[in-house]
């Protein structure tokens, strides 16, 4: 099972997340969904300030993992999408269409779809006597490892959207991976 995190501003400014904390309304948001959680045997975060403070305003005893840690975004990180458009538009353009390409200097979708992967593939191997896992990740880190789950094509990375707050589920095993989307998590759920 994997939680987006909640809004923060660098979200809502449309930026390559960088490591931005959750605002005062993420923080409010995610302590509302606290009782909407599901119960799971294991409890990870991704290592970003974002997921840390959405797994505690959920209330979770959640470890870091570094395997989950975003999609790393090198010296693009932190800035607004616009801008990286405005002064690098072939670079964007190479970013977006081909999914070897690193123009940033960061991680390819390639190589986060790949990571992705592996920490699914992992987990499934290390909880082979059973047991649900819950992360909270961040969306890129989702929809990579939807991509590889599903054997999707790695383009459709960017068809998948996943929300803030939002549960995803994947129930099965490797090879035959069934799929719940975008569960809010709400108060009112």
């Amino acid at each position: 099972m994997l939680i987006s995190p909640a809004l923060n501003a660098a979200l809502r400014e449309v930026r390559f997340d960088g490591d931005a904390r959750l605002d005062t309304s993420g923080v409010r948001q995610a302590q509302a969904a606290a009782h909407t959680v599901p119960a799971a045997d294991r409890m990870l975060h991704g290592p970003s300030e974002r997921c840390a403070g959405t797994a505690g305003a959920l209330g979770l005893r959640a470890e870091p993992e570094p395997a989950l840690r975003g999609w790393d975004m090198g010296r693009w990180g932190g800035r607004r999408l616009a801008e990286v458009s405005g002064n690098e538009p072939e670079a964007v353009s190479a970013w977006l269409s081909d999914p070897s390409a690193a123009p940033h200097g960061g991680e390819s979708l390639l190589e986060l779809c790949a990571r992705a992967g592996d920490w699914l593939d992992s987990t499934l191997r290390d909880a082979a006597g059973g047991g649900r896992v819950l992360a909270v990740v961040e969306p890129t880190v989702a929809r990579a490892v939807l991509v590889h789950a599903l054997d999707l094509p790695v383009p459709a990375f960017w068809r998948l959207d996943v929300p803030p707050l939002t549960l995803t589920e994947l129930s099965g095993r490797s090879g035959r991976w069934n799929l719940r989307c975008g569960r809010p998590l709400s108060a009112g759920s």
